[in-house]
């Protein structure tokens, strides 16, 4: 029995909710976003709520239920406030920086690494070293934030290389002289 999918979600405002046969649309103040639910959900919009309910009580139409209702949710915020996630460049020499459409990361390797940016994230970096990537969508900021993450993932040794912000990297003791 799904406790989340039951909750109804309110609409804020200046966003308008178009929802469709098995479609639902978000237009906010940052953008507009699309997302098809699954069928064994249904979507209804009453006195400024939207309210998902499942057609049958099986196990998974529950789960679907909650899914569906957060992943909505995740959009109502998304096109409202915006998503950010934010990431750290550690080690000597290492530094970051945007052009034009691209994040450039100097890292360590023989060149430096250049990734473009996806459509609807924008990337900011402060100071070399801090990397803010911003959008609407939290699963493509998300997905991004990874991927940079990637490149150079943190050593438990010395901590070098890209992290996020909260992250806590456990460290390791070396190896001793005997």
């Amino acid at each position: 029995m799904s406790r989340i999918g039951k909750l109804p979600i309110s609409i804020p405002q200046g966003v308008k909710i178009q929802l469709g046969e098995n479609r639902i649309t978000v237009n906010g103040p940052k953008g507009a976003l699309t997302f098809d639910h699954h069928e064994l959900v249904s979507l209804s919009q009453a006195e400024g709520k939207i309210i998902v309910s499942r057609k049958d009580d099986t196990r998974r139409s529950s789960s679907i239920q909650g899914l569906t209702r957060t992943l909505i949710a995740n959009m109502i915020t998304g096109v409202t406030a915006g998503y950010k996630r934010e990431l750290e460049v550690i080690g000597v020499g290492y530094r970051a920086e945007v052009k034009g459409k691209n994040l450039t990361l100097i890292v360590g390797f023989a060149g430096p690494v250049e990734i473009p940016l996806p459509p609807g994230i924008d990337a900011a970096v402060e100071k070399n070293t801090k990397i803010t990537l911003t959008g609407i969508d939290k699963q493509k900021v998300g997905q991004f934030a990874a991927q940079v993450r990637k490149v150079r993932p943190p050593e438990p040794y010395k901590g070098k290389g890209i992290k996020y912000i909260e992250e806590v990297i456990r460290r390791k003791v070396g190896k001793t002289s005997g």
